[in-house]
């Protein structure tokens, strides 16, 4: 799986020398030379970023104020860059959200050990699982286990139908068989006369104000199962 890093720094020798190394570590590399290009790239490219590298000293900005900027949108982890030997920039750095530190001249290889580090931390070796997502102005929170219906208003889902809904959202348009549904709402098959997954369904069309005898978004495959059939999309940020 390749993961998306956007590294920011002025100097053109850093940024072709970082950007080569770590592709060939299988990372994807998008590089931004001061604060303004920086800032279009993160919001252009923000839902595939799973790490962010900022210089300190930038022609237009500092990167603690990137950093700042990237905290009030999104968890993704932040290393720091900075030539200055000053514990306080780096004790700053880290008030401000930066997950790691490293000062300049630094050997690639530290870097990389540092983003993997931080990746392990982030559970994002583990699962690239989006936070959220949307579909007909509705907007399900797999953290919060929330669903937000158009009006931005959030109410709690129950077990079931947060798994149900989560399972549904995560292969819109797949035809659904329902044992797999039954197994990952209940952990069990269904009896040939076991209706309750048919009301659960029922219930969260309700919640999605999808009409029962017509549904346009959970619509019934006889003979097999359910399908998601709308548009959705998934990102790890509001």
């Amino acid at each position: 799986m390749t993961r998306t890093i956007l590294l920011v720094d002025d100097d053109q020798k850093i940024r072709t020398l970082l950007k080569t190394y770590l592709e060939k570590n299988q990372y994807e590399v998008r590089l931004a030379h001061d604060g303004a290009s920086f800032m279009a790239e993160f919001e252009r490219f923000r839902d595939e970023i799973s790490l962010c590298i900022l210089d300190v000293m930038l022609p237009d900005t500092e990167g603690f104020a990137l950093c700042q900027a990237v905290r009030r949108r999104s968890d993704v982890p932040v290393i720091m860059l900075t030539a200055s030997a000053e514990e306080t920039d780096r004790i700053v750095g880290l008030e401000l959200g930066a997950d790691d530190y490293i000062g300049k001249p630094f050997n690639p290889r530290e870097l990389l050990a540092r983003i993997k580090a931080i990746h392990r931390r982030s559970g994002q070796e583990r699962s690239q699982t989006p936070r959220y997502f949307r579909f007909n102005g509705f907007t399900l929170d797999v953290l919060e286990r929330s669903l937000i219906d158009p009006e931005g208003a959030a109410s709690a889902l129950s077990g079931m139908d947060f798994q149900l809904l989560k399972l549904l959202v995560e292969h819109p348009g797949e035809v659904l068989d329902r044992s797999r549904l039954a197994e990952v709402t209940r952990g069990r098959d269904l009896g040939p006369l076991d209706r309750s997954l048919d009301v659960q369904v029922s219930r969260l069309r309700q919640r999605l104000h999808d009409d029962g005898k017509q549904p346009a978004l959970i619509k019934t495959v006889r003979g097999s199962g359910y399908v998601f059939a709308t548009t959705v999309s998934a990102s790890h940020a509001l």
